[in-house]
């Protein structure tokens, strides 16, 4: 009898990276494009503000893609990728303990996901350095080629779970024999569908407590931030 198939899905920020990709590379692109450090500082206040006052995570989300009204989807992979080697070149930028068990589950033969609120030009370079089979995340809406500032189901809470029982369905996985990795406490819906859920990091309160309940294995999360990029450089060539 053919054993089921595992599954094995990764949350992106704050587990497999010691940063939020999308605010570093809000910022790098910023600077890509000739604007002030303000604009950053402006942006991810305005993000903040909405955080502080209790606005939902699908709520920030959305309102995070409207920087990106009116960018031609081309220009947007580009500093993408100056983006992602800059963040390797620096070092910091990804959770070890994370990645290890990242790829013990990829030497197994189980299928590795990337499960994110991120964004598909954000995700790409780091699904090929990782090797990852699938991606997950927020998709912003493209019209001719252009962001429109828009995002549809931003993929967060209820729409991780959702679109991973989608995937298990799809490619006849084993929930209950698959892995769920995640650091906030809207990674619970994802968490609680499979078998083997693992908290990282311990700084979501309610991620520890139900991890010291049930049993769920932990990984360490990052020791310290990781450092300021420097200033844009585009690829050479």
């Amino acid at each position: 009898m053919t054993p089921p198939a595992v599954a094995a899905f990764f949350d992106v920020d704050g587990t497999l990276t010691t940063g939020t990709t999308l605010f570093r590379f809000l910022e790098y692109r910023l600077a890509a494009d000739g604007f002030p450090p303000s604009a950053y500082r402006g942006a991810r206040q305005r993000l903040k503000a909405m955080t502080a006052v209790g606005v939902p995570r699908a709520v920030t989300n959305r309102a995070y893609f409207e920087n990106y009204a009116n960018l031609t989807e081309a220009r947007v992979a580009a500093v993408a990728e100056d983006w992602f080697r800059a963040e390797l070149r620096q070092g910091g930028f990804f959770n070890p303990a994370a990645v290890a068990a990242f790829r013990s589950h990829a030497a197994a033969g189980d299928l590795t996901v990337l499960v994110s609120g991120s964004f598909p030009a954000c995700l790409a370079p780091m699904a090929r350095y990782l090797g990852a089979d699938l991606v997950l995340c927020s998709q912003p809406e493209i019209r001719d080629g252009r962001y429109t500032g828009a995002v549809h189901a931003p993929m967060i809470g209820v729409e991780k779970a959702s679109a991973v029982r989608r995937l298990v369905a799809e490619r006849a996985v084993s929930a209950a024999h698959s892995w769920a990795y995640g650091d906030h406490d809207s990674d619970l819906p994802l968490l609680e569908l499979v078998g083997f859920p693992v908290v990282v990091g311990d700084e979501d309160r309610v991620l520890a407590d139900r991890a010291a309940r049930l049993g769920w294995r932990r990984l360490p999360g990052a020791a310290v931030p990781p450092p300021a990029l420097p200033s844009y450089e585009p690829a050479e060539g």
